[in-house]
């Protein structure tokens, strides 16, 4: 399979005041296939973006190097940079231009012009469906417009590669699906290459070929979806709310050995309000009694024929359910299973 982009040993370090050494990326090695959809998955502040600008020339690394297409970005930037289109995590248009001036001005940085520019500007504004919004000024436009402005930039110039920094950020549910279809267009119908950072789970299982773990500036694992979430086994997980500050170590025990295919069973208690809390009186009236809650989470090689016996043992032990999920094995399994903490901490 043909390579577009190849990350060798890249490092960046920086030096704070107090001249101390944080290591944001710490020696990353991978290979993006031509034609796929690849996603850094990771919290924030795993590395994501510092890696993406080393990638697109924004910041020059400390060690190691970024071939795109055959280039050097470190030896050949110039021809590395034109294979590549950049979509940033921040809206980079100017709020008083139309969403056609704006496609005119990058278009001419890209070095087109006259009718190829033309030509360019007006496939892009059929691509994102901004047509008839063509004159109107950007700050007029929603969140979710500019980011398909924002995307349609970084397309210009037709790259082989582009590299989309966290595109939905911030942006309602509808337009987060448009961009997340536009995503699987530019491989799907355009052929392109599409390196994706990302810290939610579900946009890296919907659209990527293959996923690249990052946490603490390393790449932890990397692979299809199937893949990695055979690290962690085909063991689904309950997730059972209940209403107690304590689980009794005989009901763990209980559910460990009374039900088929448990493996493992793990008690959080969680500060929060019961939604059927009791009231307590108060000089200006009641008020909803704080009442500690737990999650207990039960690994089980089949959960949901697991369920119903765990919530007979629960309930018979006078533990008050207040709600259960089941989750299948996924990306986030994975990362709790490397990491000993959830993605989203």
């Amino acid at each position: 399979m043909e390579t577009m982009l190849e990350l060798h040993d890249l490092k960046k370090h920086f030096k704070r005041p107090d001249g101390t050494i944080v290591e944001a990326v710490k020696g990353i090695d991978l290979q993006v296939h031509k034609g796929e959809i690849f996603s850094l998955l990771g919290p924030n502040g795993a590395g994501k973006t510092t890696t993406i600008s080393m990638i697109s020339g924004l910041l020059e690394p400390t060690a190691g190097d970024a071939i795109i297409g055959g280039y050097s970005i470190r030896q050949n930037p110039i021809q590395a940079k034109a294979l590549m289109g950049v979509v940033p995590q921040e809206i980079a248009l100017y709020p008083t231009l139309t969403a056609r001036q704006n496609l005119e001005f990058f278009g001419r940085m890209y070095g087109l012009s006259g009718r190829e520019l033309a030509k360019q500007v007006d496939w892009v504004l059929d691509f994102i469906d901004l047509r008839d919004r063509q004159k109107d000024k950007i700050n007029t436009f929603s969140g979710g417009m500019k980011r398909r402005v924002n995307i349609g930039i970084g397309l210009l110039h037709r790259p082989q590669l582009v590299y989309m920094d966290e595109p939905t950020v911030g942006i309602d549910p509808q337009s987060r699906r448009r961009i997340l279809d536009t995503v699987l267009q530019l491989r799907d119908e355009l052929g392109m290459t599409v390196l994706y950072t990302t810290h939610l789970m579900e946009e890296a299982e919907e659209l990527s070929d293959r996923v690249g773990i990052i946490d603490h500036g390393q790449i932890i694992a990397m692979g299809t979806q199937g893949e990695l979430t055979l690290m962690v086994g085909e063991e689904d997980r309950l997730l059972c709310k209940v209403a107690s500050a304590d689980l009794p170590e005989a009901v763990i025990e209980r559910i460990k050995h009374d039900v088929d295919g448990v493996t493992a069973v793990d008690f959080e208690q969680r500060d929060g309000h019961r939604a059927s809390a009791d009231v307590e009186p108060t000089e200006t009236g009641t008020v909803r009694a704080a009442r500690p809650e737990g999650v207990i989470t039960i690994h089980a090689k089949r959960g949901r024929k697991a369920l119903p016996r765990v919530l007979e043992i629960l309930i018979g032990q006078g533990i008050e359910v207040q709600s259960v999920e089941i989750r299948e094995p996924d990306l986030e399994a994975v990362f709790l299973h490397l990491t000993g903490r959830e993605l989203r901490d």
